[in-house]
């Protein structure tokens, strides 16, 4: 079994930065991908962005250029950078792991907001 434990979230300005750490703990050690989805109220969960093992990346076009998603894998944590926060970007994140199957986090909210 695995688990996903995101921190970090929490209130910024606009403008501001946050950044979003995911721990995993449990039986898997090795992940193929890690990232980052997102959810708005009343909406479905939206990609973000993923960073693979290999450590290729991938970002949603409405973050290209201000977030940064980056793994430890000796800590088994994927992290996301946040900066020049907009008041659009407000919304629970949520991290996911890929193995032997997707394993996600619970989420965190983040609030952008003057």
């Amino acid at each position: 079994q695995v688990e996903l434990v995101e921190s970090g979230g929490g209130l910024v300005q606009p403008g501001g930065s946050l950044r979003l750490s995911c721990a995993a703990s449990g039986s898997i050690f090795s992940f193929a991908v890690m990232g980052w989805y997102r959810q708005f109220p009343g909406k479905e969960r939206e990609f973000v962005a993923f960073n693979t093992k290999d450590g290729s990346t991938s970002y949603a076009d409405d973050v290209k250029g201000r977030f940064t998603i980056s793994r430890d894998d000796a800590k088994r944590t994927v992290y996301l950078q946040m900066d020049m926060l907009e008041p659009e970007d407000t919304a629970v994140y949520s991290c996911y792991a890929g193995a032997d199957t997707i394993y996600w986090g619970q989420g965190t909210q983040v609030t952008v907001s003057s």
